[in-house]
Parts: structure tokens; C-alpha cells; sequence
């Protein structure tokens, strides 16, 4: 063997090492909690893009919503009834927390949501109802007349700047008033939904509660569309997701499949790892792949002035969330104890 390769040897084998070691710490990191609850947060955000694209062609947000909570239902029934092992007791000891969490974290968040989809851009209508924190802090405030402290009041102050932003009320983008409200609507589903699952649940496996509330959901969708309260339109004409043309069920396989289905469970399986807290802070950065994912597969892009709200609402949330991770435990405040199953957007 020549010097040349003999010394050209260790230098393969170090590149070798170090590509074996950066692969491993890819995998390592896609595998760790970290990784599962932002890709969570990733599948989690098209569901808005999905959403948006079957409303263009004819669907109504009651429609989407009720074909996605029924298909999921379905799906997640049979993990569901395996993880109870015969205790259906624990069903009949909870039925009110998977009732309420059925009806408001489920039902009404994603109609309100896919109502306000179907007025504005995917990142506002997200943006608005991940105001749900702020509301939390405002109602305390209010309801124990204790002030928050300095950095949950800035987190709420930088909240509703972004707020103003986002709305651009003197800009040039016309923000359609009634989405904003769905969207609103949307937050205040959220942050009931916080104050009805705020307390610790040992009694029911979190994909238990995920399987029926979305079966109470489709079941609340259906009956309020067998009453005709509920517009209920479909259609079966192709649909656009960035430059592909594609058949209705694309769209709609992906609202189930991914955006509820694999969402849910990555999400599960994140909270268990990382703790609900800090899972249900990573969640956050849902808000950065919806607007991505809308950027891709809708050409939808908020404006400059909306995006620099956005940040701030994020900045916000981030800053009441950082409060809410370094707060010692109060016994009359329950709310500190983050889910381990989020609501559906």
C-alpha cells in the first residue's frame, strides 16, 4: 500500500465515523420526544391546508369537520378499545370529561376554525385562536383580581399588539371581520378547553380520551346536520395542493390520516416523553408550519405587517408559557398541568 493511501485511510475512516455519528444523532433526535412533538406540530399544521383546499371546491366547514372527526373516529377506536383491556368503567367514571371535550375541544374548536379558514389566510385564522393563553390569563386576572406577574403581563401585552397587527386594520389587506370572529370563537373553544382538562388524569389512557371525543364530536356533527342547522355540502371535483392537481380524497385521506390520526398519536406519544408541559409548548410551533404548509400548498403568504403580528403573538404566548414552565404549583390554580391531548384545530 502506498504512503498516500495509507494516510488517505484514516481520514476515510474519520469521514466515515463522523457520517455514521451525524446519522445516528439524526435518528436519535427524530426518535427522542423532541423530534416526535415537532413532527406532531408539523402534521398537526395541514390541517388548515387540507381544510382550505376541499372548502374551494365546494365542501362547507361542517362537511370537512364531520368527514374528519368520523374517519379518525374510526381509525382510533380499535387502539382505543385495546389500550381499556376490558375496563370500560374507566369510560362511564369519565363520561363527562370526554363529553365536554367531545363537544368544546373537538366539535366546536374545528368548526369555529374551519369556519374562520374559509374567510382568511390559514396562518391568521391559526394565529387568532392560538390567542386561547392570553384569554386563560385575562380571565384570572379578572376572576381572582390577583394581577399576574411581570412576565405573563408582557406575554399578554405583546399578545394583543400582535393582534392589532395581525388584523391590519389601516393596511392595504382586507381582513374579512366575520372570520375574524370564527376565529376568536375558535380561541374561546380552546381556552374552556384548558379550564375543563386542566387537571391531572391518571383514570383514562390519553388515546382513550382522544378516540372518544372525536367519536362525541362526529356524533354531535351528525345530528346537528340530521336537524339541518348545520350546512352540510361535498363535492368530488379535483383539488389544487401546491402545483398538483389532485382527486377530493387526497385532500381529505390527508385531513384524517395525517393531520388528525398521526397527529394525535405523535402527540401522545411526544407528551409522554417530554411531559405535557414542555410538549404542549413545543406545539407552538405549529403556528410557523401552518403558515409554511399554506405557503407551499396554497400560495397563501399573511402580509409583512400580519407576519411581524404573528411574531409577536407567538413572542406573547412564548413569554406567558415560559411564566406558566417556571411557576411554583398553586393549589387554587389548576392550570399549570398542560394536556396530553390538544385539541384539534
Amino acid at each position: 500500500m502506498s504512503a498516500a493511501r495509507r494516510a488517505g485511510a484514516p481520514a476515510q475512516n474519520l469521514q466515515s465515523a463522523g457520517a455514521t455519528a451525524a446519522a445516528t444523532g439524526v435518528a436519535g433526535f427524530l426518535a427522542s420526544g423532541l423530534g416526535v412533538a415537532l413532527f406532531s406540530s408539523a402534521v398537526f399544521g395541514l390541517s388548515g391546508s387540507f381544510a382550505k383546499a376541499l372548502l374551494e371546491t365546494g365542501w362547507t366547514p361542517g362537511a370537512a369537520v364531520t368527514a374528519r372527526l368520523t374517519g379518525a373516529a374510526l381509525i382510533l377506536a380499535v387502539p382505543a378499545a385495546l389500550a381499556l383491556r376490558g375496563r370500560w368503567h374507566q369510560l362511564r367514571d369519565n363520561w363527562l370529561t370526554v363529553l365536554l371535550f367531545g363537544l368544546i375541544g373537538v366539535a366546536a374548536c374545528q368548526l369555529f376554525y374551519f369556519n374562520a379558514v374559509a374567510r382568511l389566510s390559514v396562518g391568521v385564522a391559526l394565529l387568532l385562536e392560538y390567542l386561547a393563553p392570553v384569554m386563560i390569563v385575562l380571565w384570572l386576572w379578572l376572576a381572582s383580581r390577583k394581577r399576574p406577574r411581570p412576565l405573563t403581563i408582557a406575554g399578554t401585552l405583546l399578545s394583543l399588539a400582535g393582534l392589532v397587527l395581525v388584523l391590519d386594520l389601516t393596511g392595504a389587506v382586507k381582513i374579512d371581520f366575520i372570520g375574524v370572529l370564527w376565529g376568536i370563537a375558535a380561541a374561546v373553544c380552546l381556552a374552556i378547553y384548558f379550564f375543563i382538562t386542566a387537571k391531572e388524569n391518571d383514570t383514562l389512557p390519553p388515546i382513550v380520551l382522544a378516540s372518544g371525543g372525536l367519536m362525541v364530536g362526529a356524533l354531535v356533527m351528525w345530528l346537528t346536520a340530521a336537524t339541518g342547522l348545520l350546512p352540510m355540502a361535498t363535492s368530488t371535483a379535483d383539488t389544487r395542493l401546491g402545483p398538483w392537481v389532485t382527486p377530493w380524497w387526497v385532500a381529505l385521506g390527508g385531513l384524517v390520516l395525517l393531520a388528525t390520526v398521526l397527529a394525535y398519536v405523535s402527540g401522545i406519544v411526544a407528551a409522554r416523553a417530554l411531559g405535557s408541559k414542555v410538549a404542549s409548548f413545543v406545539s407552538l410551533t405549529e403556528v410557523l408550519f401552518a403558515v409554511l404548509w399554506a405557503w407551499l400548498l396554497l400560495g397563501e403568504l399573511p402580509g409583512p405587517v400580519q407576519l411581524l403580528g404573528g411574531i409577536l403573538i407567538v413572542g406573547g404566548v412564548v413569554l406567558v408559557r415560559l411564566d406558566e414552565l417556571r411557576r411554583a404549583p398553586e393549589p387554587s390554580v389548576e392550570l399549570d398541568h398542560a394536556n396530553d391531548i390538544e385539541p384539534v384545530p
